[in-house]
């Protein structure tokens, strides 16, 4: 096994996650909304941090960025490797003809039927 990946996946496993990571998936996105919207007025709040901490303000977008971190911590817990936030793009670790590959798979597919050499990226999906 690539010890790059703590493990590979069957196709039938990948698919078999697929509810429990879209359920992780619907928190990131959840998250990452939350911190875009909150964004553009942390500037001041940022300025003014190291004299007052950033406030109830900063402390909330500390609150959703590190809620945000946990959700992506679960997915790579799993093994599984998040290459898109906004595209929810996951990819499995898999062999496939004897060396290692990516299955690849996003929202809204419902299965994962496509892979990828590992520098290949979603431009090189190929059909299972």
């Amino acid at each position: 096994m690539d010890p790059a990946f703590q493990r590979l996946f069957t196709v039938e496993e990948a698919n078999a996650l697929l509810p429990t990571l879209r359920k992780i998936l619907d928190e990131v996105a959840l998250h990452r909304d939350a911190l875009r919207e909150r964004a553009p007025h942390m500037e001041p709040i940022l300025e003014a941090a190291p004299g007052n901490g950033g406030g109830k303000a900063g402390a909330e977008y500390g609150v959703e960025a590190y809620n945000l971190y946990l959700a992506i911590e679960r997915i790579r817990e799993l093994g599984v490797v998040l290459k898109d936030l906004d595209l929810g793009l996951l990819d499995f670790p898999h062999e496939r003809g004897g060396r290692v590959v990516f299955l690849c798979w996003h929202p809204p597919e419902e299965r994962v039927e496509y892979w990828h050499d590992l520098d290949a990226g979603y431009a090189g999906r190929q059909p299972l």
